[in-house]
């Protein structure tokens, strides 16, 4: 294939400080400083950049603008917890003690909020489900 679907993603978050941004990015969430200028600060997560823009106002949105998938989303939640990361509570979701929900389809999901508070998640993958064995002649 060509063209977008080859090419790789830069995802953009909107941010009014720098420090607070590089401090919870970098310092809590633990990904990679690439660059700064006088228009955003680069992280990367995995093969993406992410582009955190100096802007001088951020309006929330009420649903997730940035998530990563994880293999162990508790374990991820109780480290990010330790770091004073607060997941986010939502009342038409039943979630476990870390703020944690399991779709129906056995995914999990967990929700928080960047200092600028964009809505992050973690999600979890359902999981796999092995087929039935036929039965013994």
């Amino acid at each position: 294939m060509s063209g977008l679907a080859d090419a790789r993603i830069v995802a953009f978050v909107p941010t009014t400080d720098f420090a607070r941004a590089r401090a919870f990015y970098v310092g809590v969430l633990q990904l990679r400083e690439v660059s700064q200028d006088d228009f955003a600060l680069t992280v990367a997560a995995g093969d993406t950049s992410i582009r955190i823009t100096r802007v001088d106002h951020v309006t929330p949105q009420p649903f997730t603008v940035l998530g990563w998938e994880v293999t162990d989303l508790p374990r991820e939640a109780d480290r990010l917890a330790t770091s004073g990361v607060v997941f986010e509570r939502y009342p038409w979701f039943t979630q476990d003690d870390r703020g944690v929900w399991t779709t129906p389809n056995g995914a999990q999901v967990a929700w928080f909020k960047d200092p600028d508070g964009n809505v992050l998640s973690l999600t979890a993958p359902p999981p796999r489900r092995t087929a039935p064995r036929p039965p013994a002649p």
